[in-house]
């Protein structure tokens, strides 16, 4: 061999060597950006810190818009050929999924230990148990939570330090806190209507849908009382405008001074703190018959269409995601919850609520939380439910009218799954 063969093998070799190591593995995830601040800069920090963990794993996250934008983009990739191994998607989606054989059970993916999947808060998991089984892993979580201006509290007369814990104090506090330019309060009623209804028929004694996944109630008396309610917070007791109150731009209303109180997301909370000229509180929603609020946002879900060594890289990244350490960082940055009990005995999620309690009022309504609206053909039923939600609240109907038709949309979807 000449020197000159000898120095080119040795200049290849030192090239082979130097070079990065290629992923043995690609997963393409996709994750909905609905609320809160720069999501993606966070959720792409966590991939980062992943990969950097596990150079063999390539994630190549889709950012997706809403809950429904990522659902319909990832069902339509998998229809397509396109590759996607998980997604971060709407915790009710579940049924919808199932029926349609798209997703594996984790039970059913080898390694994944009994032990890990109970270590999740039960309230969290509702969604994601169907019949036996665990199909989401709860990731994106929240419960809604009443936000409220404390300044505008002390202008008013009233304690801040004391939210309305009924619907009554509602209304009177609602009224002491309205004037030219400001709502006492606010409930958003497009985006995703549907669930700020729930909270109020459960905070009037009713579920608005059976456990199994299969009856609406649209129609009980209690559910058509409750829409009855809400409508009347701005026709009757003027604390809340006419009309529909938007989703998306509820938190700067609230920002602005639109409002002195709003319902959202606590995925709002990190983006409020960091942006309220203003002292704020944060509290559990008020009872009427009971307190509570409906568990929402996101499940993650692995595809059935994956092979072993995919699903099992696909586990290493929703395990890493999921830990405590991560779910205490998580948490922080977004107001999102800590999935666990496990998040909240972390020194950084200890220390972040010791500091800033209202990071602790969404996990407490747990206590008080149901599994969010979802049946069988989840999306149809929804909407039927949130049109006629929009319906009675612009007056177009009465809420009965409304909700009846509603029903009768519901009992026809659901009729071939009884």
């Amino acid at each position: 061999m000449t020197l000159m063969n000898k120095l080119a093998m040795s200049s290849a070799l030192a090239t082979l060597l130097a070079a990065p190591v290629a992923a043995e593995t690609e997963l393409t995830m996709y994750y909905p950006i609905a609320v809160g601040g720069a999501l993606t800069e966070v959720v792409d920090g966590i991939v980062a810190e992943f990969e950097k963990a596990n150079p063999d794993i390539k994630v190549n996250a889709i950012y997706s818009g809403n809950y429904d934008d990522t659902r319909v983009r990832a069902l339509s990739a998998l229809a397509s050929g396109e590759p996607a191994q998980l997604a971060v998607m709407f915790s009710i989606d579940a049924y919808d999924l199932i029926e349609q054989d798209l997703v594996v059970a984790f039970d059913d993916i080898e390694g994944v230990d009994p032990a890990w999947l109970d270590s999740f808060y039960p309230a969290l998991m509702a969604n994601g148990r169907v019949e036996g089984k665990t199909w989401g892993i709860p990731f994106q979580r929240s419960t809604i939570v009443a936000y409220y201006n404390k300044d505008m509290f002390r202008a008013a007369g009233l304690d801040p330090e004391a939210a309305p814990a009924t619907w009554d104090e509602m209304i009177s506090m609602g009224k002491a806190l309205t004037k030219e330019g400001t709502y006492g309060l606010m409930i958003p009623s497009t985006g995703y209507p549907y669930w700020m209804f729930q909270a109020l028929a459960i905070q009037n004694g009713k579920e608005v849908m059976s456990d199994d996944g299969l009856t609406t109630y649209f129609d009980d008396p209690a559910v058509v009382e409750t829409l009855e309610f809400w409508k009347s917070l701005s026709t009757e007791h003027g604390i809340m405008p006419e009309g529909t109150v938007e989703w998306g731009t509820l938190r700067q209303a609230f920002l602005e001074g639109q409002t002195a109180m709003m319902w959202h997301s606590t995925g709002n909370l990190t983006a409020v703190k960091n942006n309220a000229s203003f002292d704020f509180g944060v509290a559990e929603l008020p009872a009427n018959v009971r307190p509570g609020s409906p568990t929402g946002g996101g499940n993650f879900y692995v595809f059935k269409d994956t092979s072993a060594e995919e699903r099992a890289a696909a586990m290493k990244l929703i395990e890493f995601m999921t830990s405590p350490e991560q779910a205490a960082a998580w948490s922080i940055a977004t107001g999102y919850m800590g999935v666990s009990p496990a998040a909240y005995e972390t020194e950084a999620l200890k220390a972040y609520t010791a500091a800033f309690p209202p990071a602790l009022v969404a996990r407490n309504q747990l206590e008080n939380a149901v599994a969010e609206f979802s049946t069988f053909e989840t999306a149809r039923v929804r909407e039927g439910l949130n049109n006629a939600i929009q319906a009675a609240l612009t007056g177009a109907k009465s809420p009965a009218d409304a909700l009846a038709e509603a029903q009768g949309a519901a009992v026809r979807l659901l009729k071939d799954y009884q």
